[in-house]
């Protein structure tokens, strides 16, 4: 037999006992089904038999049936208690939320108070910065302050940025409070110092004698010739010329002790008496505008340049003393402070 007849004919053989295996699975498969729809279909009977004399209820219940019905109710059970897990998971997160949003809100609360107890130290700080300022002499305070970084103190946290979640750590916050407020009483304490400095600069004959004038220095303090004479002398004070009619000032604050005229002298002049020990002298001016007791102060005008008395030219003599000596003005009106100067 050729070997083409050999293959062709194992080919049938494998092809004929598939198909007979396949048979026998189906057959198998068959019958099972059927000996299943045999028993899904026998009956059960259910009965109630009541204890009293009424009748007896029953009736009859498919294998099928049952097995629908129990496979039913255990899927109904199944979704209730998917459902209730659902839910009691839902609701501790709601639990939760509600926890933390009232959490929030009490925080929230601390921040606003924390926030309205900053702004409040913030302005008491502002006011003594600005005192101490003001006599530091700094133009405007208030601007000076609102130019620095983060604008003005008492605008440090808006209260309307706290529902914008624009919230600085509430630890911060009270530390800054803190350092605020603790700088405060220190502030005042400079504030009060700088005040005594400036009480006791304005009682010293610091201020340039001629308002609105520097003038030039003819004559300096010590020993100099007489224009007059030619011979040699202590010259008491320095004169400085100017204009006929220059507003003379009080170079401190103090009282007037004397007014007069000394025609062969500093012609018209006036003392002021200053505190600790101080006087001032300013001759050979055009009139005088004080009296005699007057209280003056700082850089208020006192008379007027002249060329009364023993004199080349319009020009003030201005002598300062302490006790019964005198001493050069150069050295008192060469002192400059911020706290004296502005004002």
């Amino acid at each position: 037999m050729s070997p083409a007849h050999q293959y062709k004919r194992l080919e049938n053989e494998v092809v004929n006992g598939l198909q007979k295996w396949l048979r026998q699975r189906w057959q198998s498969l068959a019958a099972f089904c059927k000996r299943v729809y045999q028993k899904g279909r026998q009956r059960f009977t259910v009965m109630f038999i009541p204890h009293s004399e009424k009748r007896i209820f029953n009736f009859q219940i498919s294998v099928f049936t049952l097995i629908f019905v129990i496979s039913l109710m255990g899927l109904v059970l199944a979704g209730f208690i998917v459902l209730a897990t659902h839910f009691t998971g839902t609701n501790e997160r709601y639990v939760r939320i509600a926890r933390n949003l009232n959490a929030s809100e009490t925080s929230l609360e601390s921040f606003k108070d924390e926030i309205i107890e900053l702004r409040k130290v913030a302005k008491d700080f502002k006011a003594r910065m600005e005192e101490v300022l003001s006599v530091v002499g700094t133009e405007d305070a208030a601007n000076y302050l609102e130019k620095g970084v983060g604008g003005e103190l008492t605008t440090l946290v808006s209260l309307e940025e706290l529902d914008e979640g624009n919230l600085r750590d509430l630890s911060e916050l009270r530390s800054l409070r803190s350092y605020l407020d603790n700088s405060v009483a220190p502030l005042s304490e400079i504030h009060k110092l700088l005040q005594a400095q400036r009480a006791l600069l304005v009682d010293i004959p610091s201020l340039w004698p001629l308002k609105g004038a520097r003038g030039n220095i003819t004559n300096d303090f010590g020993f100099s010739r007489n224009p007059f004479t030619g011979g040699a002398y202590v010259h008491k004070g320095i004169d400085i010329a100017w204009g006929y009619g220059t507003p003379i000032v009080a170079t401190a604050n103090g009282k007037v002790l004397r007014t007069g005229e000394d025609s062969l002298g500093l012609g018209r002049f006036v003392v002021l008496r200053h505190d600790y020990g101080f006087h001032t002298r300013y001759g050979h001016l055009d009139r005088w505008v004080v009296q005699l007791g007057q209280e003056v102060r700082r850089g208020q005008v006192i008379g007027y340049m002249g060329n009364s008395g023993l004199s080349t030219g319009p020009h003030l003599h201005y002598e300062v003393g302490i006790g019964t000596n005198v001493v050069d003005p150069k050295q008192f009106l060469s002192i400059r402070s911020p706290l004296i100067e502005s004002k």
